[in-house]
Parts: C-alpha cells; sequence; structure tokens
C-alpha cells in the first residue's frame, strides 16, 4: 500500500512539472507580445510561433486531465494569447471599395541566380503578372531570363543585379521608372515607379533585406526592412513584394504592416502557407517569408505560392485591384 505522505508528494510534483512545462510557453507569448529584441536566436525563433501557439494547447490538455485548476486557467490564456497572435492569418479578411485597374504581381528567388529561368518564364507566362520583382539576381541570371523569353513578355526592367544574393530586379509589362536601390549589407532592394494605363502610378520595391543568420548581419536585416517606405493612405499607391526575411511575428515587419499595409497572403486567409524552405530542402519546419503587402486602398482578390525547381523559396503571386 502507498504511503499517503508519498503520494502527496508525487501529486506536488505532477503540479510543479505542470508549471515548468508552461513557462516557456508563457515567455515566448510575453516576447512576442512586447517585441523585446534578445538577439540574433530569438530572432531565428520567434518565426516558428506558429508552431508553438499549436505546441501550447498540450498544457492545459494536460492540466485539465489532471485536475490542476490554477494550471488550467493560466495555460488556457497562454494558449489564446498565442493562438490571436497567428489564428487570423488562416480567416479572409474584407477588402476596400476599390474597382481600378487589375495589378498581377509576381515575386521569386532565384538562389543566387540558380533557379531555372525556363520555369520561371513559364510560370509567368501562366500567371500573365503585370509587375515581376526577382531576388537574388545575378548578371548571369539577366542573360538566361533574356534568352528564356520574358523580356517579350515584361519588357520594361529596373534594378541591380549583383553576383552572389544580393541583386534584385523588377520587370512590369508597361513603361516604369527607376528609383533609387535601398542597400544595406550589400543587399539591393530596387525601386520603380510602374506608370499603370488608363491608372494611378504604382511604386514597386523588390524587397529582400539581410538574412539574420548571424550576429553581424542584424543591424542590416533590421535596417533593410525600416528602411522601406510606409503605406500611404493617399497619393502613390505602394506594393511591396519580396522576400523579406521576416514572417508576420517580427517586430519590423510589423511595425512596417502598422503603417498601414495588407499581407496578400493574410487578407486571403493564406497567412499560414509557408514560402520557406521549399519542398525538397532542409528538414525545417515551413515559415512564411515572402509577402506581398499592399497599401490599404488595394484590394486582394487572390494569392497562391508556386514552387520553382532549385530555388529554396516558393514563388508568390498576388491578384490586386488599385483604387
Amino acid at each position: 500500500m502507498i504511503d499517503k505522505p508519498d503520494a502527496r508528494r508525487r501529486w506536488r510534483w505532477v503540479t510543479v512539472l505542470l508549471w515548468l512545462l508552461l513557462v516557456p510557453f508563457a515567455a515566448w507569448a510575453v516576447l512576442r507580445l512586447t517585441e523585446w529584441n534578445l538577439g540574433l536566436y530569438w530572432i531565428q525563433l520567434v518565426a516558428f510561433t506558429p508552431f508553438v501557439a499549436a505546441a501550447s494547447a498540450v498544457v492545459p490538455l494536460a492540466a485539465l486531465l489532471l485536475r490542476r485548476w490554477p494550471v488550467v486557467a493560466a495555460s488556457v490564456l497562454v494558449t489564446v494569447v498565442l493562438g490571436a497572435c497567428v489564428l487570423p492569418r488562416a480567416l479572409a479578411e474584407n477588402n476596400p471599395a476599390a474597382a481600378g485597374r487589375e495589378l498581377r504581381i509576381m515575386s521569386t528567388n532565384m538562389a543566387v541566380g540558380a533557379a531555372p529561368a525556363e520555369k520561371i518564364v513559364s510560370l509567368a507566362r501562366r500567371l500573365k503578372p503585370d509587375v515581376l520583382t526577382i531576388q537574388e539576381l545575378t548578371p548571369d541570371a539577366v542573360e538566361s531570363l533574356k534568352k528564356a523569353g520574358l523580356d517579350d513578355l515584361l519588357p520594361h526592367q529596373a534594378g541591380k543585379p549583383a553576383k552572389g544574393p544580393w541583386g534584385s530586379g523588377i520587370y512590369a509589362r508597361f513603361p516604369l521608372r527607376a528609383g533609387s536601390v535601398i542597400e544595406y549589407g550589400n543587399f539591393r532592394q530596387a525601386e520603380a515607379i510602374v506608370k499603370m494605363p488608363g491608372g494611378p502610378e504604382v511604386y514597386v520595391a523588390s524587397v529582400h533585406p539581410c538574412a539574420p543568420r548571424f550576429d553581424y548581419k542584424v543591424w542590416c536585416w533590421a535596417q533593410g526592412l525600416r528602411a522601406l517606405p510606409a503605406a500611404e493612405r493617399r497619393g502613390l499607391v505602394r506594393v511591396l513584394a519580396g522576400d523579406f526575411n521576416a514572417t508576420l511575428d517580427h517586430g519590423p515587419l510589423r511595425r512596417l504592416l502598422g503603417t498601414g499595409y495588407r499581407d496578400a497572403a493574410d487578407v486571403t486567409g493564406q497567412g499560414l502557407s509557408p514560402t520557406w524552405p521549399a519542398k525538397g530542402w532542409k528538414p525545417i519546419p515551413g515559415v512564411t517569408l515572402d509577402h506581398i503587402l499592399a497599401d490599404p486602398r488595394i484590394a486582394i482578390r487572390a494569392y497562391s505560392t508556386h514552387l520553382i525547381p532549385v530555388t529554396d523559396h516558393r514563388t508568390i503571386f498576388a491578384h490586386l485591384v488599385l483604387p
């Protein structure tokens, strides 16, 4: 027969273990809400918040089965907070009453120019984008895309190709005016004004800040995101498209969204669709690093992701309606 003091001691240890299990989820929720910056590793980890939110449900379920009511109350609160951070991305939102010209935009990361140009051009023929933004665009990739026929589809170009992962470009069906290049840590984010016939001029940026892989890259990652222009509610219509190296759980991207931008995947209820790593790459849970952000006057009708061989990012596409 089990001694009653021993049974009570074991029962207390179960409660302690449940509280200990809750602590990391609670800390994650606090850090996510307050945007405290704990440096490189937190920047990398916070991208996986959707998976942490799902895993956090284990604690209230276990506490409920074991009838630890204080733990149930606390853990439900933590799970609700984490769920509130990520679940809205799976719910479609309403659009503004835009009734202007349509704008179809596509964005792809060429993995240092290695992605097959013919596959990109074939996808462009099928999706018929008016604008294509490209990241990790090399001089050789520019030539390969030309030979594959991209110039016939999108004859107007701007940007700054480069050897390595730093180049970017913008291809358009309509005339454009090249803007400056946002450059931090050698990463070049091309800008252009696309002159839409029968519609407003549209500012487009091919987004690609540094990837925060090492401590010394954190600064240029944050600066590259901060340098992107805020959304406009009047005047020039703005669209940002590319590899942000950030999810909707990263503070710098949330602050950019706070200026008024709407994420195409989030608006269409596909905000949890991963874009990196692409199928066949590292055994890492997929996260959403690539985005198309539209200013608040733009309606977002459709969004999709597409697999291109070789590159570790999925190509993204959005069908927009301008004001």
